[in-house]
């Protein structure tokens, strides 16, 4: 029996009409919501597909679309064993301190989901995955896997998406290639050589239309949408959600263009709006850093976090956040982010305000020691930071000067040490001191202080090489290394079938959270590159396979 829906009227403010109702509505157009919508679709559910500005795919469309997703069909396929059993044992063992006792349980419901949801998504849509040659980052810990479980999409043709197809997010990199190829043409130090290697295909996929990465994982989930009846309307901003006489979410109020409408929801409401780092008094309340740049869209800006506490939500995990180094680039007329992990160059290091180093700049992971808070104030330990180098590195990641230009002042040169640790305000000694220390490692061929290049997925990356270069050479170079961030991981805090919960624990009946917008059980720490993307879409699909399981009218 459907429950009676307060007045719409005094829900949606005045003037709202009721639009018309659904038994799923999906906030957001990343991957969680595309797959969320997807899901509910083939199970005959009627979805409508919420998205507040006027391009599609959120933060997935820019991203490479590498998905992080072990127990795979395509690993079986080619004989690799993995199992849930392993991949839950990595995962406890990879995880910080204290995180199973929460997280566990949500952990082997994506585990256990990501499978399956990979089969549903090449089936019901034109989107086709392929096997990364990338193992995971923590290979030295119990149940990684040298290989399989890293996937990305293969090239798809942008028509697809009918009539949206123009409307697709543009990403700040060119999604001319897939993701394997783009890692290995090496464009950061070997620019002409790779655009002389892959030119041809990049020409023939821009002629005939052809989207790789991001754009090509947004267009076939899309159109899988499209294909399964769902509605999608843009330029649509959810403000408030509304509940019935039950306190169950019920439906969600919209203004597009001035004017506010009310659609119901039969089954329940998806958020899946993306993270809050748009949002300056939010992000800075929980990163209370110095920010150098963001790699997401500027709509994301936690309309989904303020709508879900509105309800009663307990959000949690506010200080996590999928991070990484960045450059500055152009997009949309404003200078933005571009993820790019350059602090690993051999003739490189990253040094806090002491002037010191501080951990591995080859590590995965590195972000997560640069943003190390002191326990008992919250501070951060090692920032700011600034990653210094000199001509070498200049030399060696030609495009360096390029990005530079696109934030005057970013890039700092000097002709001496000492000069340069006056210009970043770090002590002279110091960061004498440091840099001596670290080309006495290169010399010898072995970092002593943090072991860089050591571990197996860091010999994967440099292929063998020696990854410790001097920086002896002027001029010397240093740039800010703060936090940059692809897009926030906290949010609602949600159970196992993707519920949004109160800080009681009880369910908001009828609501439910995915991807970066809810309190994400992986943070900064992440277990694979496709960290955020497998588990992202996995969650938008367990939202939707649990409303269709509790059959809600």
């Amino acid at each position: 029996m459907q429950h009676a829906v307060t007045d719409p009227a005094e829900s949606a403010g005045k003037g709202s009409t009721v639009q018309s109702t659904f038994d799923v509505i999906v906030l957001g157009s990343g991957a969680a919501g595309l797959t969320a919508a997807l899901t509910a679709g083939t199970l005959g559910m009627s979805v409508l597909v919420i998205e507040k500005s006027d391009r599609l795919g959120g933060t997935s469309a820019m991203s490479g679309a590498g998905a992080w997703i072990p127990a795979n069909h395509h690993a079986r396929a080619q004989g690799i064993k993995d199992s849930v059993e392993e991949a839950l044992q990595y995962m406890r063992a990879a995880a910080p301190d204290g995180w199973a006792e929460s997280e566990d349980a949500l952990w082997q419901s994506f585990l256990s989901a990501g499978p399956d949801m990979l089969e549903l998504v090449e089936r019901a849509s034109p989107t086709r995955f392929e096997m990364l040659s990338e193992p995971d980052p923590m290979l030295e810990i119990a149940g990684a896997k040298k290989r399989g479980r890293m996937l990305s999409t293969l090239p798809t043709k942008r028509k697809l998406a009918g009539a949206y197809a123009g409307r697709l997010r543009r990403s700040t990199q060119p999604h001319d290639l897939t993701y394997e190829e783009m890692i290995f043409a090496n464009f950061l130090h070997k620019p002409v050589l790779a655009y002389l290697k892959t030119g041809p295909k990049i020409l023939w996929r821009k002629l005939t239309g052809v989207a790789c990465q991001g754009s090509a994982l947004m267009t076939g989930l899309l159109a899988g949408c499209l294909d399964h009846g769902c509605r999608i309307e843009i330029e649509a901003r959810a403000i408030s959600l509304v509940t019935n006489e039950a306190d169950e979410i019920a439906g969600v109020v919209v203004e597009r263009h001035g004017e506010r409408k009310h659609f119901a929801a039969r089954r329940g409401v998806v958020i899946a709006t993306g993270g809050f780092e748009w949002d300056r008094e939010m992000f800075a309340e929980h990163f209370p850093g110095p920010l150098d740049f963001i790699c997401s869209p500027r709509t994301n800006e936690g309309d989904g976090h303020r709508m879900a506490a509105a309800v009663g939500a307990v959000m949690a995990h506010m200080d996590q956040a999928n991070l990484a180094g960045a450059l500055p680039t152009r997009y949309e007329g404003h200078v933005h982010g571009m993820p790019l992990r350059f602090q690993a160059d051999p003739h490189a290091i990253v040094v806090n305000g002491r002037g010191e180093r501080f951990a591995d700049e080859h590590d995965f992971n590195f972000c997560e020691p640069l943003t190390a808070r002191d326990p008992a104030s919250g501070q951060y330990i090692n920032l700011p930071a600034w990653l210094v180098a000199d001509a070498n590195f200049l030399k060696h990641t030609p495009p360096m000067r390029l990005f530079a230009r696109n934030k005057p002042g970013w890039m700092i040169k000097a002709k001496t040490l000492e000069e340069l640790a006056d210009k970043i305000g770090v002590s002279r000694a110091a960061l004498i001191g440091t840099v001596e220390r670290y080309n006495e490692f290169a010399a010898r061929g072995r970092d002593e202080d943090f072991h860089r290049g050591e571990q197996k997925f860091e010999r994967y990356w440099s292929g063998g090489k020696n990854v410790l270069g001097t920086i002896a050479r002027p001029p010397f170079i240093a740039t800010p290394f703060n936090i940059s961030t692809m897009g926030t991981k906290g949010g609602p805090r949600t159970n196992a079938n993707g519920q949004v919960l109160r800080a009681d624990g009880s369910i908001i009946a009828g609501l439910y959270c995915a991807g970066n917008a809810m309190a994400n059980p992986i943070g900064v720490r992440a277990v694979g590159a496709g960290t955020t993307i497998g588990p992202c879409m996995t969650w938008g699909y367990i939202c939707a396979r649990s409303m269709a399981a509790a059959n809600r009218q």
